[in-house]
């Protein structure tokens, strides 16, 4: 079975619920970087910035993950993100309870950070 070839694509698919968290987790990450770029990386809606990965998202059955894939945001973002923080660079928000617009702003700005870092190198 194929997986989706466009973010509306991976959206259409979701129950209602899951898409309306998932296009509110979209927005937030549009607001803080409105130059990124969006498609589908690893079967999953994707934002990048530089040619460079930014951050990517995805539903599953009892959480919403967040793919920084940096050490950055987990050194710069610490306390704050630990209970969101699962392993090295996944950040898993529950059904059921509101998705931190504030820290998913701040998640991504370092991230437009260290793409723009990485660019200028």
């Amino acid at each position: 079975m194929a997986g989706p070839t466009t973010v509306e694509d991976y959206l259409t698919a979701l129950p209602d619920d899951r898409r309306a968290a998932l296009e509110l987790l979209r927005d937030t990450i549009k607001i803080a970087a409105p130059d990124a770029t969006e498609s589908i990386a690893y079967q999953m809606p994707t934002f990048r910035t530089h040619e460079r990965i930014l951050v990517s998202y995805a539903a599953f059955k009892n959480h919403y993950s967040l793919f920084p894939a940096s050490d950055a945001v987990v050194r710069g973002l610490g306390d704050e993100l630990a209970p969101y923080l699962v392993g090295r660079g996944t950040v898993r928000f529950p059904v059921g309870k509101p998705i931190p617009a504030a820290l998913v702003s701040r998640i991504v700005a370092i991230r437009l950070a260290e793409n723009e870092a990485a660019a200028r190198r």
